[in-house]
């Protein structure tokens, strides 16, 4: 096994380790029909989640083994008190080049120069519709005055913005135009992800059977907006990008379930219990938080981290497959990290 400083730790596939998305809680205040069910879910004690300590303990130990970027995820982040000083904590570690976030919006203007201070690179905003109504029958909450409050404060503070819109056949169709229409006088990045199956029983049994797939969202687009314009994907990435001629923003396409980018992934979840899954996909394959609070060295723990990160399937499928049948229908995206 490689030692501690190992600068850069590599997949069996040759893939490095460059990324983590922390879920700093599973609780949220929404109930985005496709994430979780309208009954909500049964959240962790309070003693079941990693503390802070014990977070910032397991990034440090991850940016000594090839971590640079940390994205910031739930549940909704800003539910868990004192995330940003915690931020402030995070930022002071050594090796550690780029921090972001995932927001539903409804909490975070109020800390957004708080965010701009600590330099936060980019934040993605959850955003589905921007009509009042629907917003309120996709999340069960009526907030969109909220998020839209986040999003002008968040561009008045010169932060990367980043639109995320889920795309749900007979839910907000009409609303991708509207949407993409952001990028046209706002430097905003609006990006379209494909449905994905973890709300609790999902009607979507596989990517062949989604209605809306990333070419019928592009072909939507572009019979609406004109040619969208690739722009060269950086290794890693999720989103295809494109340019609209006119626009001083982008969008961007998330094939999540056709799972197009698989080939170049670079990152790590860690849940909000202290679960590691090397691939959205996968059941989980590691417990940090038990290695943690049985007294595990900080080597013993990148051991354990460069062997489960090793190991990781070649691609969604695969890790799909290995995952007991049906299981993915019965998952919240509010448990696994976004």
């Amino acid at each position: 096994m490689p030692p501690l400083s190992f600068p850069q730790l590599y997949d069996a596939h040759g893939r490095p380790l460059e990324y983590l998305r922390l879920a700093v809680t599973d609780r949220c205040n929404l109930r985005c029909f496709y994430c979780m069910p309208e009954e909500g879910i049964t959240y962790l004690p309070k003693h079941e989640l990693l503390s802070y300590e014990e977070m910032l303990r397991l990034v440090g130990v991850m940016t000594q083994l090839g971590v640079r970027k940390v994205r910031l995820t739930g549940g909704e982040p800003f539910v868990r008190r004192d995330l940003v000083p915690f931020m402030e904590r995070l930022a002071a570690l050594p090796g550690l080049s780029d921090i972001s976030l995932t927001t539903n919006g409804v909490l975070t203007a109020p800390h957004v120069p708080a965010l701009a201070r600590l330099g936060i690179k980019a934040v993605n905003l959850s955003l589905d519709t921007l009509d009042r109504q629907r917003f309120f029958e996709i999340t069960r909450r009526d907030e969109l005055p909220q998020v839209l409050r986040t999003l002008h404060a968040l561009l008045e503070a010169g932060i990367q913005l980043k639109i995320n819109a889920v795309v749900m056949d007979g839910r907000n169709i009409q609303d991708l135009v509207p949407l993409a229409e952001l990028s046209r006088e706002l430097p905003v990045d609006v990006r379209f992800i494909e449905e994905m199956p973890f709300n609790g029983g999902s009607h979507i049994a596989t990517p062949e059977s989604l209605p809306w797939n990333h070419r019928r969202i592009r072909q939507h687009l572009e019979a609406h907006l004109g040619e969208l314009a690739p722009v060269p994907m950086p290794v890693g990435a999720t989103a295809s990008e494109y340019t609209i001629a006119g626009h001083r923003g982008s969008v961007g396409i998330i094939a999540a379930y056709s799972r197009t980018f698989c080939g170049s992934c670079n990152r790590l979840r860690l849940t909000a219990e202290g679960g590691i899954k090397t691939c959205l996909y996968d059941q989980g394959v590691l417990d940090l938080r038990a290695l943690l609070r049985n007294g595990a060295t900080d080597n013993d723990l990148a051991e354990a981290l460069a062997q489960a990160f090793y190991h990781r399937a070649a691609n969604g499928f695969e890790a799909e497959r290995l995952r007991p049948v049906h299981q993915l229908n019965f998952e919240s995206m509010a448990t696994i990290g976004g």
